[in-house]
């Protein structure tokens, strides 16, 4: 053979000997040390099973469980093992169709893979489980696993505690490293959302051996591997949940807000969003459906008005500009300001006051005056120390942002606004370079551009009551197991006002708000045993209506404190589009003060107060015209479906069906005892903010 050839046939030799090398070691290597393959192979043989924690439970300041948890069942599947399910009859037992059947499918084997647990239905009804439970095993894939959900014994607090729902990938990107997978809930507003590391708990893992069958024969290895679910730590908070009841009580069928902190602490003894809905309605199998409702209600349900929505705060600031012109010295107690009906400092004719006549402080407080106030700020605005409007306005927002304006507090829930104390340049687009002030006179009475939160207003009436100090408003007190995070430690430290501000001037101002109730605007809501300071606020509004800006009515505000000489509880009340502040805002400010502060509504004149104000209906305008657009879309709707179930219902009827092509009805059984498995209770489904329209028209007034 000649070399040229024999060279050849050795090439080829080795090329068939490393050939068969590398098949050997591949096998080696897929028996010996391949992690994939051996997980695939014990995939077939174990079954993971989840057990996911208790979340912890909140209690309210007298350890009442106003959140807590109830068992209900997931359906889990496993797409790779569902071969062979008689998806049609499936279909019928969840009340499904099969294309929705598939879409589901596709949906999870996206999500999660085709062999990892998805869930199929989340938290099932009770009559739902118990057909599940009497049939599963008749579809092999399928399992029930069991959840602790939510349940909300006293059915308020929406807004507070929040709610929990199923992650979702936007969700899973944001929160990677924090273990979180798909069938997992998490918290999304409130607390729930807020504390979510400290409520959430530690996932179980139970791990099952399976037959050829996929039957579960028992524990995997005797349970070596399987790890306890550790239940999230439990909380306790400020709130008071009876104050809490009566407050979504007072503003049924309102917009507005009611924030109530304890001056001492900043603890929040109860934060009211109108209109707003009972949490329940958020758990359980129609959780999807009923947030789809909440969404598009035209009455925004899922709005936290006390820290999410800004607003002009009206003459409850004046309190403020009083506080500033007292300590810069442009007026003192005795200072009196003569009122024809209207400001005459801008030779504009505003703004306008009712009560005509000559106002020292104390007077100016109680009857709102808004010459007195107007004078007051221009004096400020005007003062020679400052070279500028535009520095008197910058030295007058540093005393603001001292009682917790135009900034952030910090409470413990997420989704909080700034609110606003307007600068110079606020101004330039409509005044140009230079200021002066009265371009700036409306932020005197608390109009103009100067907004607030409620929940910064209460803070603000919790600093007056306490002569310039406060803890920031927060709802948790304690954490059980103690607090690991270091979340509450931001509540701990006591924030000053600025130092110029000596206590003689708190002592003018309160004197004034107790003249508030005594004689002045809120009169009429004053309580003969408990002294209130508080201050009345009415505040004009507008709304772009078809495209035309319109005056709506006015806002009706208070804020105010009590007992004066050892306040227990500092409140503010905001009811939108409604009347003046005391004849709104200041009856349910008072009736929240007496319940919290003699624990119920006493004599007969008192309670039929409650009564009045919890039947009063006032629903913002623009609001309205919302609900009666959607109203009518859903009419409309609704006549089309009964239009096109008639239809149906006549061809059914005019054509011939051949009875043997029909399924055959399924013999009917009777469903044994549950045995084990305990089946969950549920509340019915409600929700509180029902909306009654009521076609009274507000009053136009121009009060304080």
């Amino acid at each position: 053979m000649p070399v040229f050839n024999q060279s050849r046939g050795r090439i080829v030799q080795i090329i068939f000997a490393l050939v068969f090398l590398v098949i050997i070691g591949q096998l080696i290597n897929l028996q010996l040390f391949s992690v994939k393959y051996k997980l695939a192979a014990e995939n077939n043989a174990i079954l993971r099973k989840i057990i996911y924690p208790d979340r912890g439970i909140i209690f309210d300041r007298k350890r009442r469980a106003i959140l807590e948890n109830s068992n209900s069942y997931d359906l889990v599947v496993i797409p790779s093992e569902t071969k062979g399910v008689d998806t049609f009859s499936f279909c019928r037992l969840l009340n499904i169709d099969t294309a929705e059947y598939k879409k589901r499918m596709r949906d999870l084997t996206f999500k999660n893979g085709y062999v990892k647990p998805s869930i199929f239905e989340p938290l099932l009804s009770v009559e739902m489980f118990a057909r599940l439970n009497e049939n599963i095993y008749k579809y092999p894939g399928f399992s029930l696993t069991e959840r602790s959900v939510r349940t909300y014994p006293y059915g308020v607090a929406a807004h507070v505690l929040g709610y929990i729902r199923e992650v979702d990938t936007t969700y899973l990107r944001k929160h990677k490293d924090e273990g979180y997978q798909i069938g997992d809930y998490a918290g999304r507003t409130g607390l729930e959302s807020y504390y979510e590391k400290v409520l959430m708990g530690q996932r179980g893992v139970k791990n099952f051996i399976r037959d050829n069958k996929s039957r579960i024969q028992g524990a995997y290895e005797k349970g070596i591997y399987d790890t306890a679910a550790v239940a999230g730590k439990n909380m306790h908070l400020s709130l008071d949940v009876e104050l809490q009841k009566l407050g979504e009580k007072l503003m049924s069928n309102k917009v507005g807000s009611i924030v109530a902190i304890d001056p001492k602490t900043g603890g929040i003894l109860c934060m009211i969003s109108a209109p707003t809905y009972d949490p329940n309605y958020l758990t359980g199998s129609e959780q999807k459906k009923h947030f789809s409702d909440l969404t598009f209600d035209p009455r925004l349900p899922f709005n936290n008005r006390a820290l999410g929505t800004k607003y002009a705060p009206g003459s409850t600031f004046k309190t403020v500009v009083g506080i500033i012109g007292l300590t810069e010295g442009v007026i003192d107690e005795r200072t009196t300001v003569v009122c024809p009906g209207y400001f005459t400092g801008c030779g504009t004719g505003k703004p306008k006051c009712l009560d005509k006549g000559t106002f020292q402080f104390t007077g100016a407080v109680a009857h709102s005056d808004n010459s007195y106030f107007s004078t007051v700020y221009k004096r400020l605005m005007e003062e020679s120390k400052y070279p500028s409007t535009d520095s008197a306005l910058s030295a007058f927002n540093v005393y603001a942002k001292s009682f917790g304006f135009g900034h952030k507090l910090g409470v413990d829930l997420p989704s909080e606004l700034n609110g606003l104390l307007p600068a110079g340049a606020n101004y330039r687009k409509e005044f140009g370079p230079r200021l002066f002030p009265c371009n700036l006179i409306s932020n005197a009475i608390g109009q103009g551009k100067v907004e607030t939160t409620l929940i910064q207003l209460a803070n603000a009436m919790a600093i007056i009551s306490n002569r310039g100090w406060y803890y920031t408003p927060h709802l948790v007190d304690s954490i059980e197991g103690g607090d690991e995070y270091n979340m509450l430690d931001a509540y701990t430290t006591k924030h000053y006002t600025d130092k110029r501000i000596p206590d003689t001037v708190f002592s003018a101002v309160q004197d004034g708000m107790q003249a508030v109730m005594e004689y002045g605007t809120a009169v009429r809501s004053r309580i003969s045993d408990i002294i209130i300071c508080g201050k009345t606020g009415t505040v004009e509004n507008y709304a772009k209506v078809n495209g035309v800006v319109k005056k709506q009515p006015d806002h009706s505000f208070f804020g105010g404190f009590a007992p004066r000489n050892n306040p227990r509880i500092a409140i503010a009340v905001i009811c939108e589009n409604s009347d003046q502040g005391a004849r709104v805002a200041a009856p349910i400010a008072s009736l929240m003060i007496e319940k919290y502060l003699k624990d119920s509504i006493r004599g007969a004149e008192r309670q039929a107060m409650e009564v009045e104000y919890t039947n009063r209906v006032y629903i913002p305008p623009v609001m309205r015209m919302e609900i009666a657009k959607k109203d009518s879309l859903k009419k409309v709707k609704e006549n089309e479906q009964l239009l096109q179930q008639k239809l149906n219902k006549k061809e059914a009827d005019d054509s011939t069906a051949d009875e043997s092509l029909q399924p055959e009805p399924e013999p009917k059984t009777v469903t044994p005892p549950i045995k084990n498995i305990p089946v969950p209770k549920r509340k019915a489904d409600k929700l509180t903010a029902a909306l009654i329209i009521d076609e009274r028209k507000n009053k136009k007034t121009n009060s304080k």
